[in-house]
């Protein structure tokens, strides 16, 4: 999507705003010209992006389910919907939200990278779930459980 010069050099301001650590200030630069044109997609994928750094998960939320809606024919607004879904632990809802990016973007690299990461967290909830059912302990599923917990922490990702 084309954007015009005053909305480009909004958006430009407000990245520097946030580069240099003003997260607040960057934010209110970008609402304030969502203002004057609220269905610009790079400004609301942008204030999408700086919230979900934020931490505020569900104002991200809200923000990437409605890209995904104004503009099924993209990946990325998906993509991150699914960190979005995958930092509040909702694995399933995350592995559903990347394989809709990659159906409709099937080289986007990081949703595939996201979606590995995704998966290796429902590999280590499906081996827990498993330790949790059995009768007796099975040394193969603790060997299972403990180097998937070493990928994890190797990748620096949380556990489900």
């Amino acid at each position: 999507m084309n954007l015009g010069p005053a909305k480009a050099g909004e958006l430009e301001l407000a990245q520097r705003q946030w580069l240099a650590g003003q997260g607040p200030k960057a934010i209110a630069t970008v609402e304030a010209a969502l203002l004057k044109t609220p269905n610009e997609l790079k400004l609301r994928f942008a204030l999408g992006v700086m919230r979900m750094e934020l931490g505020e998960q569900a104002a991200a939320l809200s923000i990437f389910t409605a890209l995904t809606q104004d503009f099924p024919d993209l990946a990325e607004p998906q993509n991150n919907l699914a960190v979005v879904y995958a930092s509040m632990g909702e694995l399933d809802l995350a592995q559903r939200a990347l394989e809709q990016a990659l159906a409709l973007q099937p080289d986007h690299a990081q949703a595939q990278e996201n979606l590995g990461d995704v998966l290796l967290r429902l590999a280590l909830r499906a081996y827990q779930r498993a330790q949790q059912a059995q009768v007796a302990p099975s040394s193969s599923l603790a060997l299972k459980v403990s180097r998937t917990n070493d990928l994890l922490q190797a990748a620096k990702l949380p556990k489900p």
